[in-house]
């Protein structure tokens, strides 16, 4: 089993218990041959040359500083990101990665964005890999680069003539059931019971 540990701050204590195993069952949705893809695709996209391996130490360490995120947004729409910081200093790393997030939320559901500890102190790096496989699915729609996946559905849209509007208000349902012979007979309100 891997050092679930490996990007935490020094300051944290090592993880055990039921938060031990919380962190293993995020490693174990974790895919390393999607990684690997997203890797490949963030490194044709940007031009910057980096290790394509998909393990998760590798995917959080080329990412981690975020730097390599704010040249994929710039990439894929240029002037996304005004400055990328190049200090060594953590908050300036952890700005970068919500530079990109600022980003990606215009492309993104917010379901499929992760949040910057997940990816600076690899908490869940799963979820940083589902925010850009989306992001990479999404690439050749809306940045009109090569892109990642499957196609997203355009959707079907209907027209309807008034004719057919009007006609359609006129059928019941048949979850609507029937009301022949109801009635409100055997109803008591308000009337007391007597014994």
């Amino acid at each position: 089993l891997r050092k679930m540990s490996a990007f935490a701050s020094s300051d944290r204590a090592e993880k055990s218990g039921i938060a031990l195993e919380a962190q293993q069952k995020i490693y174990e949705k974790y895919d390393k041959n999607l990684a690997g893809e997203i890797l490949q695709w963030v490194q044709d996209i940007t031009g910057q040359s980096f290790d394509t391996q998909g393990d998760a130490d590798n995917f959080v360490k080329v990412f981690q500083d975020g730097s390599v995120l704010c040249n994929l947004a710039n990439a894929l729409k240029p002037g996304s990101v005004k400055k990328v910081n190049t200090s060594t200093m953590a908050f300036k790393k952890m700005e970068n990665i919500s530079f990109f997030l600022k980003f990606a939320e215009e492309f993104v559901q917010k379901s499929e964005l992760f949040q910057t500890v997940d990816l600076y102190e690899g908490q869940d790096p799963n979820a940083v890999l589902i925010c850009l496989a989306s992001l990479a699915r999404k690439s050749e729609k809306n940045f009109g680069r090569s892109g990642l996946g499957p196609k997203e559905a355009q959707g079907d849209r209907r027209e309807w003539t008034d004719e057919q509007l009007k006609a359609g208000q006129n059928v019941i349902g048949l979850q609507m059931g029937s009301n022949k012979g109801a009635t409100a007979s055997g109803l008591n309100m308000g009337n007391t019971r007597h014994m």
